[in-house]
């Protein structure tokens, strides 16, 4: 039997990074796919290439998680900013997302005005600022050692951010907004939805400012797709793909890994599976600890298409829409094109990716025949309005569409839902931390602290390799 020091278990971003941060120690990373990177992959089908869902690389820049991870691998990405981070188009209203902060504000004066924009705008750009100068961000459970950073961690954040640490996001957007309209409201939550997949109602005001701050930083396009950067980052790690893990069970201060190829020992495990999920691999005790954990029911709808066209795009938009889409929890949906220049993603025309968020429980109640009947009707309507926004894109000039759902994903990337639940106060104790109650057990990925997106995950990888570092 083979054994190991270390075992990741998902190839995602938060199992990459821990991966290759220990690529140095006797590791083996697993992946069920043909594909690297999860959620965070780069697929063939049809003989074109698609990202699977995530498409914008934000955070590679100084003072940030993600670069100071990346510096520490020792790895430089290829990839090219993005003039526009993103632009919102919400019927004849256009915003511009992107760095230049007073370039931002008279769009959102002009599509949206209200006397008291700057203030609020300056709010959020003057809190996402704040929280990523914090050192030694932590939240991990389990151990002294562990609770006693959190609670260092806890009273730096209440240092800086005072009595706003405690306030709710729509509360903060009444009292500094007022009551504004739908609209407006619905291009918060639109934003919302992509970066911490909750709409304002249910989320801190430090996620709020965290989510819509998001295109202030440096927006990047991938060269070769998203997941060249996973693919590049894992050079050096001992990858085993198409091998999926079947069970788990302790064994002599340690983990015998059962996998579909193969029996391992390891002393550590890093589970870069989703929390609701981990409980799959275990029986008795370890199985209770994760079924404590409520499932996040959002996921994800995406339409993938191949277009013929030489017409220029940006690289993201987002469409805000009057009603929702069909089978779906949103008003809206981000497009994705490829870059032209870009020989592998757009060698037979754009590679373009269209998502929005739907609830896993609603997919899963449909019949086989009914399913796809739901499926091809969501399709339609998404692709209805993709061509009256984009009207320079005819119909004939789309080669190639295809589309997944919620079960789609659980079928090749071995998860349902996007993401974990939105954290604030209330809800901080019953976050999961990447340490869990059992020796060399850890998590990683976007249901654990710190959360959503790159940054999200990043930050808690950093969080992770922390604590292992105790370990070995």
């Amino acid at each position: 039997m083979q054994k190991y020091d270390l075992a990741v278990i998902g190839s995602g971003i938060g199992g990459a990074l821990i991966a290759a941060l220990n690529k140095d120690k006797n590791h083996i990373l697993f992946e069920k796919d043909s594909n690297l990177g999860g959620c965070a992959s780069t697929f063939k089908k049809y003989g074109n290439y698609y990202n699977t869902g995530a498409t914008t690389f934000v955070g590679y820049e100084e003072n940030h998680i993600v670069k100071k991870l990346f510096d520490e691998i020792g790895y430089i990405p290829d990839i090219e900013e993005s003039d526009v981070a993103i632009r919102t188009i919400q019927n004849k209203k256009v915003v511009d997302r992107g760095k230049d902060f007073e370039s931002f504000l008279l769009q959102i004066q002009r599509s949206y005005p209200n006397k008291n924009n700057r203030v609020f705008w300056e709010k959020i750009k003057k809190l996402d600022e704040q929280f990523w100068q914090i050192k030694d961000i932590h939240f991990a459970k389990y151990s002294i050692k562990s609770y006693v950073k959190s609670l260092f961690t806890f009273k730096d954040m209440l240092k800086v951010f005072k009595m706003d640490l405690f306030k709710g996001a729509n509360s903060f957007i009444k009292e500094s907004l007022g009551n504004i309209s739908k609209e407006y409201q619905d291009f918060i939550d639109a934003q919302l939805l992509i970066t911490v997949q909750s709409k304002s109602k249910d989320i801190s005001l430090l996620s709020l400012a965290l989510g819509l701050a998001y295109p202030f930083h440096k927006v990047y396009y991938v060269n070769g797709g998203m997941g060249t950067i996973i693919e590049n980052i894992l050079k050096d790690v001992n990858v085993h793909k198409n091998e999926e893990i079947l069970t788990i069970r302790t064994y002599n201060n340690g983990y015998i890994i059962k996998s579909t190829k193969d029996e391992y020992f390891a002393k550590n495990i890093v589970l870069n599976t989703t929390i609701y999920d981990s409980k799959r691999f275990f029986d008795k005790k370890i199985k209770s600890y994760y079924e404590k954990f409520k499932f996040s029911d959002q996921s994800a709808f995406v339409v993938y298409l191949t277009i013929d066209s030489k017409e220029e795009f940006l690289e993201h938009y987002q469409v805000i829409l009057n009603e929702n889409i069909p089978n779906t929890i949103s008003n809206s949906f981000f497009v994705s094109f490829s870059k032209l220049e870009d020989k592998k993603m757009s060698q037979n025309g754009y590679s373009v990716t269209i998502s929005t968020h739907i609830d896993v429980t609603t997919w899963k109640s449909f019949t086989k025949e009914s399913y796809q009947k739901q499926k091809e009707l969501s399709k339609e309507f998404i692709l209805e309005y993709f061509l009256n926004y984009f009207d320079s894109i005819d119909i004939n000039d789309i080669k190639r569409v295809f589309c997944a759902t919620s079960l789609t994903f659980q079928r090749f990337i071995g998860r349902e839902n996007c993401g974990g639940k939105a954290i604030n106060v209330k809800s901080i104790l019953q976050t999961p931390s990447c340490r869990t109650p059992f020796k060399g057990l850890y998590n990683v990925g976007d249901s654990i602290f710190a959360g959503q997106g790159w940054a999200g995950v990043a930050l808690g990888a950093s969080i992770l390799n922390k604590e292992l570092n105790e370990e070995f």
